[in-house]
């Protein structure tokens, strides 16, 4: 069974980046190696591996990467910190107008 891997690593200037492999210690090794000198983390080496999931299904995998890149440092390193309890109201919008769309959305339904 193959597996593809949705991970997040720790750059050397504290910043994370989020990927997707099907050979995830290959890939943190050229990540570490500065084999694509186009990439993010090469001026940002060493990196360290915090954070990886596995999955079966690539489109599963693909689906969380692309949620996660989305993602505030803050509930990324909730994740990382394995704090599941938190992941929801760090998604919370703290959009002051955003929140009073939703209010006002939310009475116009009562």
């Amino acid at each position: 069974m193959k597996f593809y891997y949705v991970y997040i690593l720790k750059c050397a200037d504290d910043s994370l980046y989020v990927g997707i492999t099907s050979d995830i210690e290959r890939r943190v090794l050229e990540h570490n190696g500065g084999k694509y000198p186009e990439a993010y983390t090469h001026s940002r080496r060493p990196v360290e591996l915090v954070f990886c999931q596995d999955f079966t299904d690539p489109n599963q995998a693909i689906e969380f990467e692309k949620k996660i890149k989305k993602w505030s440092r803050a509930k990324k390193q909730a994740l990382i910190d394995e704090k599941y309890d938190e992941l929801q109201s760090l998604a919370e919008c703290r959009n002051a107008t955003h929140y009073k769309y939703n209010l006002k959305n939310e009475e116009e339904k009562e």
